[in-house]
């Protein structure tokens, strides 16, 4: 599990610098600590059940797939880094997931290969949406379903991006933000014509594991692949790195729900789930 088969040799370099994004720090713990309970709410929402095949697209480490082959389906976990599939693979070795090296916006899947597409908080973070979701909607049969858990950009992840925005290199052209997937309009845009009786829900999700913002700052710089590798460009100019830690911090603090002098957060995310045509 080791090359990155992608369709668009251009792109390549791109998606090198991806896989090396989402290989660093620790998103396997992230993936078990935080974002655990996505996965079984995207399942539950997509129906799945037993005789189903499902793929996951931008899979990490199977929060969406492992759950999906409990149900009775048969799942195949794809994903663009290795390293989390491999990390997925140890957590759960007798799920019964086939987990498989893939670029989401060229998947080496036949058309109309599964009964169920889905991705729980992955897809988004593929850089040309129009792209990914043609990718989705190919590869599912007609009638099948398509399923996708999104951080919104009013929540507190899509917050956290806009911050290190400033912090961050121009996009590569044609990239578009990953929050945008939790915008409902333009999800509906890029399933257009493909997907029928779609429907959303918006959501949130507790979060009760930090004490501070500071140490939700700390956390996400030392395990979370994007904001470590913002963290990383500023590694030699205190000052950038002084005001990176306080606008990361200022996201924490202002989505601060407690009311007991504690500190919990609420971190918004939307499903979109349609049928395809």
């Amino acid at each position: 599990m080791s090359a990155i088969p992608s369709a668009i040799p251009a792109d390549l370099a791109l998606k090198e610098r991806h896989r090396s994004m989402w290989a660093s720090g620790d998103y396997p713990l992230i993936a078990r600590e935080l974002v655990a309970p996505l996965g079984r709410e995207l399942v539950a929402a997509l129906g799945i059940g037993p005789g189903q095949h499902v793929l996951d697209v931008a899979s990490g480490t199977g929060n969406a797939s492992v759950p999906a082959a409990r149900a009775g389906a048969a799942v195949t976990a794809s994903d663009l880094t290795p390293e989390l599939l491999d990390a997925g693979q140890r957590t759960a070795p007798d799920a019964g997931v086939h987990w498989e090296v893939a670029d989401a916006e060229a998947l080496p899947y036949a058309d109309r290969s599964f009964d169920v597409v889905m991705s729980c908080i992955g897809v988004m973070f593929a850089p040309h949406h129009q792209r990914a979701a043609d990718e989705m909607a190919r590869v599912c049969r007609p009638g099948g379903r398509v399923g996708v858990l999104s951080w919104t950009p009013d929540g507190t992840i899509g917050r956290l991006f806009a911050a290190m925005r400033d912090f961050m290199p121009p996009p590569p052209e044609g990239a578009s933000p990953p929050p945008l997937w939790g915008d409902e309009q333009h999800v509906r845009e890029l399933f257009g014509g493909t997907l029928e009786s779609v429907a959303v829900e918006r959501h949130t999700l507790p979060v009760a594991r930090f004490g501070s913002g500071t140490e939700f700052r700390d956390y996400f710089r030392d395990n979370y692949g994007p904001s470590l590798a913002t963290y990383r460009l500023h590694a030699n100019d205190p000052g950038r790195t002084r005001a990176l830690d306080a606008a990361v911090e200022e996201v924490a603090t202002t989505r601060n729900t407690a009311t007991d002098g504690g500190f919990a957060m609420e971190w918004g995310y939307v499903i979109v789930t349609g049928t395809r045509v």
